[in-house]
């Protein structure tokens, strides 16, 4: 909660200057509680609680007992980063799910302007496992590298459509804010890639990127800027069309990811936990 909250003061000046729009630090709910809607609603309202900061996003997993928890979340008034995102179904749902969390604030005589959300999509791990499943079937070696921005891409078109139209433009009137799409896992897994691959091939406007202290020093480095994030869709359809003609499952390969995401959440928030008890052990003996 230090941490969290020193963050947060640090940050702050960022999210006055830019009127809530950056800015933001994010603290996780318990990802153990992936699976369960209601917990993971109880954890959030009271992680939003135990820290009342405007510039706070609550980070909730999107898993299927996830997306009712963030609607309810959003309906309620407090801001989401919405996490682990693999797939476009997934990404709609998630949308959608905060699209009616706004309508329902609204219509509880809420305030939408004060809402912010993410919706974080993990890039490099999409390669990852669709690369492990080419290196199984063998010889279409340049289809590798190409399922994690071709998904991307493509997402960000859905976005755009999601958050347009009359629906979303009664809320926009009322000061709603769109949930932007947040590239994350950006670091380049694979030495053989660019490592500023999932930089360079992502910029577009009303977008984020998280990325680790190596990537930005990289991109600073030799990184290209350019708006990329709308070029070659055709290309991104494409990759798409021909990793299913080669066998390549890709609900298979996200919803794999989906449980290896949570997994390895869960494993990190265990093991974090862990050292903190083993500390206050040592401090307790001393």
């Amino acid at each position: 909660m230090q941490d969290v909250n020193e963050a947060l003061d640090l940050l702050r000046p960022v999210w006055d200057e830019g009127s809530g729009k950056d800015g933001y630090v994010s603290l996780e709910v318990d990802p153990n509680l992936a699976y369960d809607t209601e917990g993971t609603t109880a954890e959030a309202v009271r992680l939003h609680k135990l820290v009342d900061k405007p510039n706070l996003f609550v980070k909730i997993p999107a898993t299927k007992p996830g997306l009712p928890a963030i609607e309810d979340m959003i309906a309620k008034g407090k801001s989401i980063n919405v996490t682990l995102i693999f797939s476009l179904k997934r990404y709609e749902e998630v949308a959608r799910a905060y699209i009616r969390g706004l309508e329902r604030l609204v219509a509880g005589g809420g305030d939408p302007s004060t809402v912010a959300s993410v919706a974080s999509f993990f890039v490099s791990r999409v390669d990852t496992e669709a690369d492990k499943r080419l290196d199984e079937t063998g010889g279409h070696d340049k289809l590798k590298g190409k399922l994690a921005i071709a998904n991307a891409k493509l997402a960000y078109q859905r976005y755009k459509e999601l958050f347009a139209g009359e629906r979303w433009q009664r809320l926009e009137a009322k000061g709603a804010n769109k949930q932007r799409c947040l590239w994350a896992s950006t670091s380049t897994k694979n030495p053989d890639y660019p490592d500023t691959l999932y930089v360079d091939e992502l910029i577009g406007p009303e977008t984020v990127n998280t990325m680790p202290q190596e990537t930005i020093r990289a991109f600073q480095d030799h990184g290209t800027v350019a708006l990329t994030l709308e070029s070659d869709l055709d290309e991104a359809h494409r990759v798409f069309e021909q990793l299913e003609r080669v066998g390549i499952d890709y609900d298979d390969v996200t919803r794999t990811l989906e449980e290896e995401g949570v997994q390895k959440f869960s494993d990190s928030f265990d093991q974090l936990l862990g050292s903190i008890r083993a500390k206050q052990g040592e401090l307790a003996k001393a």
